[in-house]
């Protein structure tokens, strides 16, 4: 199935983060996979170049952290987006213990938690000279630590906005009870959750709905489910040891097999609509609210081509609908993260 183009010429829609007044384009790249976690890596040079290809077709926001590397990544982010700094949005995430080491972590592994004021203003500086600029536009908690009360977390980057560091305030995969006493000291601009077909507590944790209340915009990571969604893979697609796709639940063959069904739902789908399972995935999320803004990542120029044509699927309410009956009756296997990762989650 040819995906629905998107031209180098066409400008992507713009969507608000909520009600704070940060625009984005209405699909973000997240820029992980550059160089981190999925076994194959781009070299510098490439990944700058798709970054670069990625502004010229509309793209303006971008999501990166300091532990992808670590380090490594907001420094190629930071390379690649210097000439046009005016024009796009950079996200970036604190939260863990690094040292100044530059070895790739184990896959599946998260290094020590720590969002102690103290270390969030470190990180802050040091992301700053990573990524060329004088401002972090959107400043994520990366996940929430629950040796640092949220109140002294927000009252942190509180004090960041106020030294003109940073614009925004945002949190990773926290509890809405958590959003909420992180909001009355400092107004959380955006909430970066797992959310696409196959992940939707966001629906019913209440994430979408303190969204809705509190006018925070949410940013879709893993839209595509990780590359399963895409249609790519299969209960015999081989992961390498290097890829963190190895530790998941939902990865071992018999859960694929088991999610496969959710693929065949998104190819039926999008062989109506003359579209592929990526961009019909895509266009699911973009449906669901004007202030959610998905960032698929890739490694490919003609999958962030097949991704922003999503922009230019329209799926009706009766689409919508037929999709929500059908995924209704698919029970997806597997969570998400293995225990250890799941247990960071949801503060």
């Amino acid at each position: 199935m040819r995906p629905v183009p998107m031209s180098t010429s066409a400008a992507l829609p713009k969507r608000q983060l909520g009600k704070s007044g940060l625009e984005v384009s209405a699909l973000g790249f997240g820029c992980m996979g550059l160089n981190f976690s999925y076994g194959q890596s781009l070299t510098k040079a490439e990944s700058i170049t798709l970054v670069r290809q990625a502004v010229d077709r509309g793209v303006t926001f971008f999501d990166t952290a300091e532990v992808y590397g670590p380090f490594t990544n907001e420094e190629i982010v930071g390379e690649a987006l210097e000439p046009v700094r005016d024009r796009v949005v950079i996200a970036t995430k604190f939260g863990f213990n690094l040292g100044p080491s530059r070895d790739p972590r184990t896959p599946g592994s998260l290094p020590a938690l720590n969002s102690r004021p103290e270390r969030i203003k470190q990180v802050a500086d040091a992301s700053l000279q990573r990524l060329r600029t004088d401002v972090i536009d959107l400043f994520y908690q990366h996940r929430v630590d629950p040796d640092v009360p949220i109140e002294d977390v927000a009252g942190a980057v509180k004090e960041l906005i106020a030294a003109g560091k940073v614009r925004h305030f945002g949190l990773s995969e926290p509890g809405a009870a958590t959003v909420r006493r992180a909001h009355a000291v400092q107004p959380v601009t955006a909430l970066q959750n797992e959310y696409s077909l196959w992940t939707r507590g966001p629906e019913t944790n209440g994430i979408l709905a303190a969204c809705a209340e509190l006018g925070i915009g949410l940013v879709a990571y893993s839209p595509l489910g990780k590359g399963f969604l895409t249609g790519a893979m299969a209960a015999d697609s081989k992961i390498a040891d290097n890829d963190f796709r190895k530790s998941l639940p939902r990865f071992t063959p018999e859960a694929m097999a088991k999610n496969q069904g959710l693929v065949d739902l998104l190819k039926r789908i999008a062989g109506e609509k003359k579209a592929t399972t990526a961009q019909i995935a895509l266009a699911w999320l973009l449906a669901q609210q004007p202030w959610i803004v998905p960032i698929p990542g890739t490694t490919k120029l003609h999958r962030l081509e097949e991704n922003l044509g999503a922009a230019r699927v329209e799926l009706t309410a009766t689409d919508l609908a037929a999709i929500q009956r059908a995924a209704a009756e698919i029970k997806v296997e597997g969570e998400r993260y293995p225990a250890h990762l799941m247990a960071t989650t949801g503060r």
